[in-house]
């Protein structure tokens, strides 16, 4: 495939995350499309992050989202659904937050404000990753690191947009470009029933769900992960 020839693909990563989330996909994925991963932390509602990725990403492009990424996704393509050519979603879902897990995010934001980042992400690394790899040394580091980088205070504008954020369920049957919707089996945080009712609602959907793999799929089975998206952005 020439350079020419090769769509402009757009990652969107989870909160508290950054383009170390797809390192994999970014490096295995340039022979068939033109990665970037475009910040999400510098507003805090989705329609303002939303914004801000149309402001800086090409004219036409493919775009992946997970989690927090998946909930900026659905709101570009509430926005400007012609420049997205191709939609994945990976580990995410089109709900609007319960009051208790609104709860639980404003306690989050407390503790962070007050230098308890890191233990913030220690306490919610079960629900992150499938529990055989709570033992993985590199990635449980590379999730730190992550969050160091992106830092406390934009940690409470994720989580503000979070909370904030619309049900984006009414919008599903909207989607006209080919979607791929992905997770891990053991996703504790967005499972895998989540995914078949966005599936569901939207036309013409293809689901994939990777074993043995919880909540960050394209760091814990990334080959997996590229395999499929590279399978979607040759094929849709």
């Amino acid at each position: 495939m020439s350079i020419s020839d090769r769509p402009a693909l757009v990652m969107l990563p989870g909160m508290h995350l950054d383009a170390a989330l797809w390192e994999h996909q970014t490096a295995h994925l340039a022979d068939v499309a033109d990665p970037q991963v475009a910040d999400i932390t510098g507003h805090d509602s989705v329609d303002g992050l939303a914004r801000a990725v149309l402001d800086t990403a090409p004219e036409r492009f493919a775009l992946a989202g997970l989690s927090m990424g998946g909930y900026v996704a659905l709101e570009i393509m509430r926005r400007a659904p012609e420049r997205v050519i191709k939609l994945a979603l990976l580990d995410t879902n089109a709900r609007a937050d319960l009051p208790e897990q609104t709860a639980n995010r404003q306690q989050a934001i407390g503790f962070v404000l007050k230098g308890r980042l890191r233990q913030v992400v220690s306490v919610g690394m079960a629900k992150l990753i499938h529990p055989d790899r709570l033992s993985d040394e590199p990635l449980v580091a590379s999730i730190h690191a992550q969050a160091q980088r992106v830092g406390p205070e934009a940690y409470a504008r994720q989580q503000t947009a979070n909370m904030n954020r619309p049900d984006s369920r009414p919008d599903l049957g909207a989607i006209r470009c080919p979607t791929l919707v992905l997770c891990g089996r053991q996703d504790a945080l967005t499972p895998p029933e989540l995914h078949a009712e966005m599936t569901d609602a939207i036309p013409g959907a293809r689901m994939a769900v990777i074993e043995d793999c919880g909540h960050l799929a394209p760091m814990e089975r990334p080959q997996a992960v590229t395999a499929l998206l590279r399978e979607w952005l040759v094929h849709g």
